[in-house]
């Protein structure tokens, strides 16, 4: 709250001469709670980049040494 990207004017485009052709306009504030937030746009992307140990075409993914808490495998019980 306050500041620049709040409020708008940020520069976004340069003119020839220098001076800003394209300023940012303000932002959307909310009260939630009895807090003010400044909301921001999201990010809209055609991919995302993943690291996991495997993978198959069904998307399904393991991830190397990841925690086990839930139902683990048989090879992992003790006994």
């Amino acid at each position: 709250m306050g500041t620049q990207v709040a409020e708008g004017g940020l520069p976004w485009r340069y003119d020839g001469s220098g001076g800003v052709a394209l300023a940012s306009p303000p932002k959307e504030v909310r009260d939630f709670d009895g807090t003010r937030y400044v909301l921001e746009r999201a990010i809209r992307t055609d991919y995302a980049l993943v690291r996991a140990a495997k993978g198959d075409r069904h998307g399904n993914l393991v991830f190397g040494k990841s925690a086990r808490n839930f139902n683990p495998s048989p090879r992992w019980r003790a006994g």
